[in-house]
């Protein structure tokens, strides 16, 4: 657990790496325009792993998140205006943090922490959710969170994504399996000190994390390759449609803005990179079917329909800053050969 306190030729050649490097850094920068709910980095250093997202109701602009597995009951308030965290939450009351994979916000405010990752795939015979209030005021504090105990009727499984429904507060799971895996239903109402058994309800793809639209109509379902939003009505997915995910060294999160305007695409890693994609419908922007990442960070092209599974390559700047690095390599290459010559 980590204990956080409040010659001529080779002139070219040198100058064309330096301006490769420009390059690629320029297609990773993300703007610094003052606004809210644009692309941002996680500036904190203790944010290494940030394995889930979600929209603050209470704070315009600010997003909650946590790290992976191994860190203790902490999260993380961060301005998307700055990337700082404004605020450091730990949770008393809860035991020993194992597998934290998702974080969502429900109608009374509060904040659901699902401690639900398995990568055994059903090593342990329950799960946790935490839950507490999202506080008034972004500040360093200890809160009281109560503990839900969770079990699969089907049998234990790994999961990485929990939504809580904006509107009916109930919790949803989606268990994470290469092969597919299944949308879980909760109870209508968490139990503290008894066991909460989710039921299986639909199937969906291979999922790392998943969020509901403010209004509750859309649900989207991201992988480490793509994204699909599909209707939510009465408790199942209906109809569904691709969403412009990026690529991410490790993409790991998704949380809708408060206003449903966009959805926002996370990953894991040091200074992790959040980045805005517009949705068709959902307010200012979203004027293509399948929504488009905004301008100030070329974040990546769709994945589509491809296969979904793990990898480390990728990441922020699209098949643009790929194109632009292979010629600068090229460029770089030829000087480098010519020299030689």
């Amino acid at each position: 657990m980590r204990l956080y306190p409040t010659g001529p030729a080779g002139t070219r050649a040198a100058a064309l790496a330096a301006a490769l490097l420009l390059l690629a850094g320029a297609g990773l920068a993300v703007a610094d325009d003052g606004r809210p709910d644009r692309d941002f980095t996680i500036e904190d250093p203790r944010v290494t792993e940030s394995s889930g997202l979600a929209a603050s109701r209470a704070h315009p602009g600010v997003y909650w998140t946590h790290n992976d597995s191994d860190d203790g009951p902490y999260v993380f308030a961060v301005d998307s205006r700055t990337g700082k965290t404004l605020a450091t939450i730990t949770m008393r009351g809860v035991g020993e943090p194992r597998d934290v994979e998702a974080i969502s916000i429900g109608p009374d405010g509060d904040i659901y922490v699902g401690d639900i990752g398995d990568n055994l795939d059903g090593t342990w015979s329950h799960v946790w959710i935490y839950r507490f209030p999202e506080p008034k005021q972004l500040r360093d504090a200890t809160v009281d969170a109560v503990q839900y105990d969770v079990k699969y009727a089907d049998g234990a499984r790994n999961a990485e994504a929990l939504m809580v429904h904006p509107k009916t507060g109930r919790v949803y799971i989606a268990s994470k399996n290469e092969d597919g895996g299944g949308l879980y239903e909760g109870p209508a109402k968490l139990t503290a000190g008894a066991v909460n058994t989710f039921r299986r309800v639909d199937e969906v793809p291979w999922v790392t994390d998943g969020a509901f639209s403010p209004d509750g109509k859309r649900l989207v379902l991201r992988s480490y390759f793509s994204a699909r939003e599909y209707a939510f009505e009465n408790g199942r997915l209906g109809e569904d449609r691709s969403v412009a995910a990026p690529f991410q060294r490790q993409a790991e999160s998704v949380t809708y803005t408060a206003d449903g305007s966009a959805l926002m695409f996370g990953s894991e890693g040091a200074r992790s990179d959040v980045v805005r994609v517009e949705v068709a419908g959902g307010g200012s922007g979203g004027d293509q079917d399948r929504g488009k990442p905004s301008g100030s960070g070329g974040a990546g092209g769709e994945a589509g329909d491809q296969g979904d599974g793990g990898g480390e390559d990728g990441g922020k700047g699209g098949a643009g800053l790929g194109a632009a690095i292979v010629v600068g390599a090229g460029l770089l290459w030829f000087a480098l050969r010519r020299k030689r010559g």
